[in-house]
């Protein structure tokens, strides 16, 4: 095999992983059976093929690209993503986040080239050498595999199906499935598994173990009413636009299948694919457990921690703007404070919706434009804060700071710095749960500072940070790690009282 064969794990843990359908491998590799002409997930339910028709591929556009057909019985669609391919500043990996995020929905791949700096036949050399299919092939399976699911889980309409997934011509779209899976898209549409008109439901699958409830627990304590509603079992949120909002429902599969079950209305079948990626990445459902335990396993204190908790995931936020608004209010005050001042932002500012279709979800979170004059000293912020949030705002609407999947932690710290209010405690918070940055570190933060040390002196900024580099490339995990584990030390308050901390928001 070529080159993107590297990416791949050990042909023997492979072997092994298929024979014993080991749900930690799903998404990490794919088995192609050249006695059938089809590849599958580790963790096919099917006999398994004789070793000398088997060969592994990284990823499932690499498998069609060399002919291979998806299963009908696994289903390829359903696996985690692996995000090892997006880690670091190679041309490659900034391309898969930027394909990802759509970029080649509405821009050639010329286009994407340019903004990667890079000849376009270079960007497909690289591709092809490291991915083992070219970026057209990886977008192109991307969307098929996606409408395939659509196909197979819910009654859309065929049309809104290839719109969903990114095809403006059906007959493209019929085109391009059938090549792909040898079916006509329609033949997946005899049984429908629901009923046309209502909520979508669809599988998000991750790979195990993924710890759902602490997640819930997170985002339940910085829940805004009205814009979400978090219980002990489930996340719902609305989104916008105001004039055709959608609202979306996470909750656990049933049964302990590895996914989770997400109800979604979303009146524009065009975001569908854009809805469903950025759930994937705010509720870290692509993550791989096991190489964050390798990490972490002989660390003195992570070690125990990622013991008692190997499936603690990375929280991230629906919007960019929110988080960092929310990570602004949250400077030196408690989450149950921060939450407060948000929620005010929310009644006072957050556009109110015409008719709410769902009790409890009524209102869309500020836009940066509505928040770049707005005085918020009238809703209790300090005017220093009330001008950083309104900085923030005034940045993202002139496009000096975004949200561009594409940059680097290091750039995008130094340019949220520059920012007059922004530190970098603050800058790291926001790559951390807006972009899902696995390596943010926000180092000046109390607990961090006071957990990550068997000392009854907490560590220096400086300290931790010299500490932290054998925690790489996943420093974030840690973080969540260290806030969980003060979290469980600390004892029952005898009644609610807030202090103030550093701790995130």
């Amino acid at each position: 095999m070529s080159e993107h064969a590297s990416s791949l794990p050990d042909p023997q843990i492979c072997e092994t992983a298929r024979l014993s359908r080991d749900a930690r491998f799903d998404g990490l590799f794919f088995t192609a059976v050249s006695s059938t002409g089809i590849y599958c997930r580790s963790v096919c339910p099917a006999p398994a093929p004789k070793r000398e028709n088997v060969s592994y591929f990284a990823n499932a556009a690499a498998a069609e690209a060399a002919g291979y057909r998806p299963c009908l019985r696994c289903r390829p669609e359903l696996a985690p993503g692996n995000t090892d391919w997006q880690r670091g500043d190679h041309v490659v990996a900034r391309a898969l986040k930027l394909i990802e995020t759509g970029a080649l929905e509405d821009q050639s791949l010329e286009d994407l080239a340019a903004r990667l700096a890079i000849g376009t036949r270079q960007l497909r050399r690289l591709f092809v050498e490291r991915v083992g299919a070219p970026p057209i092939s990886v977008h192109t399976t991307r969307r098929l595999l996606f409408a395939k699911q659509l196909l197979t889980e819910t009654a859309m309409p065929v049309t809104e199906v290839a719109l969903a997934s990114g095809f403006n011509s059906l007959r493209r779209f019929n085109a391009a499935f059938l090549q792909a899976n040898r079916i006509a898209p329609r033949e997946l549409r005899r049984h429908p598994r629901a009923v046309t008109g209502a909520a979508l439901e669809l599988r998000l699958g991750y790979r195990p173990p993924y710890d759902f409830d602490a997640l819930l627990a997170f985002l339940r304590g910085r829940a805004l009413p009205g814009v979400e509603l978090v219980d002990e079992h489930s996340y719902s949120r609305v989104f916008g636009p105001s004039d055709a909002p959608g609202w979306l429902r996470l909750s656990a599969w049933p049964d302990g299948e590895h996914a989770l079950r997400l109800q979604l209305h979303c009146p524009q079948p065009s975001q569908l694919l854009g809805v469903v990626t950025k759930l994937r990445r705010m509720f870290d459902l692509d993550a791989n457990p096991q190489a964050i335990a390798d990490t972490f396993q002989h660390d003195a204190v992570l070690g125990p921690l990622i013991a008692r908790r190997p499936g603690l995931r990375l929280p991230g936020g629906w919007d960019g703007f929110e988080i960092a608004v929310r990570a602004i209010l949250g400077q030196q005050i408690s989450v149950a404070a921060a939450r407060t001042l948000a929620t005010r932002i929310v009644q006072r500012y957050g556009e109110a919706l015409p008719l709410a279709a769902v009790p409890g979800l009524e209102r869309l979170f500020p836009t940066p434009a509505a928040l770049a004059h707005a005085d918020l000293r009238e809703i209790g912020l300090t005017t220093a804060r009330t001008a950083t949030v309104q900085g923030v705002a005034q940045a993202l609407l002139d496009g000096r700071v975004d949200f561009r999947a594409e940059q680097s932690l290091d750039t995008f710290v130094t340019r949220w710095v520059a920012l007059p209010g922004i530190g970098e405690w603050t800058a790291h918070y926001i790559a951390m749960r807006a972009l899902g940055e696995p390596d943010a570190f926000p180092a000046a933060d109390l607990i961090l500072r006071r957990e990550a040390t068997t000392s009854a002196v907490p560590l220096t900024t400086k300290a931790l940070t010299q500490r932290a580099e054998t925690w790489r490339p996943w420093r974030a995990y840690a973080v969540m790690h260290l806030w969980r584990g003060a979290t469980d030390a600390a004892p029952i308050p005898k009644e609610k009282r807030s202090k103030p901390t550093r701790a995130s928001k």
